[in-house]
């Protein structure tokens, strides 16, 4: 085989690869968009470090529709970590700015990712920081945004995200944390389940620290001042009538 063949070779291979990533890939958006998402890849990661550490192994997740959860929940966790989450289109330049000069200038490290991103990175990818995974992160986010919709990414989110140690979405923190299902979450404890996000291992709303009540005091001033999910959804739904 002499250079012109190895090189019509690769460029076959690599077209091949390229067509099959984004064939299987937009097929899986548009699959998910309908059907539950049961499993993530954290969680997988998570029951194995739990073997590995030796611990009895959890995994409490309950999927449950938006429906099913209390207004309460979205308003919290766009207030406190996507205040612009129904008006921008998967991601927030300003706040992505802000994060870059804080740290250019020695400041904090802080993520920037708003609530389409974080669901980009729960269902689709892992968690390890590299570039590779933040440029998959951004493609699934695009597709996400374009595909689902705001209401299915916030139904996804809420069911998906890590809330505890082996705890997953807001059927399961309800029922652990405080007795009671996503309907009937309250102002308040929304607001403590929206103060763990930032790091769920660390701060458990079951048990909130001083730190933690302070920020649910933040956040219950912030949900006042945000957008209803509620009413966005309403709002929605009278003008596909129209």
């Amino acid at each position: 085989m002499n250079l012109k063949d190895i090189g019509k070779w690769l460029l076959s291979w690599v077209r091949n690869v390229l067509i099959f990533f984004f064939v299987s890939t937009i097929l899986s958006v548009v699959i998910l968009k309908y059907v539950p998402v049961y499993f993530t890849p954290l969680m997988f990661t998570r029951c194995y470090e739990m073997h590995k550490q030796g611990k009895k192994m959890k995994l409490s997740h309950h999927w449950v529709p938006l429906s099913a959860i209390s207004p309460n929940l979205p308003q919290a966790v766009i207030a406190s970590e996507d205040n612009l989450f129904l008006e921008h289109s998967g991601f927030d330049l300003e706040q992505i700015q802000k994060a870059q000069l804080e740290a250019q200038r020695g400041g904090r490290k802080r993520g920037a990712s708003t609530i389409s991103q974080q669901t980009a990175k729960n269902v689709f990818l892992w968690h390890a920081h590299s570039w590779i995974r933040k440029g998959l992160e951004v493609y699934f986010t695009v597709l996400i945004e374009k595909i689902w919709g705001k209401e299915r990414i916030m139904e996804v989110y809420l069911n998906s995200v890590e809330m505890g140690w082996g705890i997953y979405g807001a059927d399961a923190v309800a029922d652990e944390h405080f007795n009671t299902t996503a309907r009937d979450l309250t102002a308040g404890e929304a607001a403590l389940i929206a103060a763990s996000l930032p790091n769920p291992l660390r701060f458990n709303s079951k048990k909130p620290t001083a730190y933690m009540l302070k920020r649910q005091g933040q956040i219950l001033k912030l949900m006042k001042n945000t957008q209803s999910f509620s009413k966005y959804q309403k709002e929605k739904e009278a003008s596909k009538k129209d």
